[in-house]
């Protein structure tokens, strides 16, 4: 045990030199700023910008289907396509024909 105690008192500076190199390595890597929370962060944020992306794209359908029944402008197409598909009126794949 003794020879241990010399052994440390002798090489303190290298003894010291490794545990700071150990506290900086652990904290690069799984620090809160490390490369592992990098990783899971980096596709979080592709995951929400897909999701972000999904969330527009039904945004900008429900944009257009509001100004299709705004006041201004009436779409008697689109309002016949959502009498036929609410009230069953019509079956897909029929043919109409306009008499007139």
């Amino acid at each position: 045990m003794k020879i241990f105690f010399i052994y440390l008192t002798s090489h303190k500076f290298l003894l010291i030199i490794f545990f700071i190199l150990f506290y900086v390595l652990v904290n690069l890597l799984d620090g809160d700023r490390g490369y592992f929370s990098y990783v899971k962060k980096n596709n979080l944020l592709i995951e929400k910008t897909a999701e972000e992306e999904k969330i527009y794209s039904h945004f900008s359908s429900l944009k257009l289907k509001n100004e299709m029944l705004s006041s201004n402008s009436i779409n008697l197409d689109y309002l016949d396509y959502l009498y036929r598909k609410f009230f069953i009126l019509g079956k897909s794949g029929e043919k109409l024909y306009l008499i007139k």
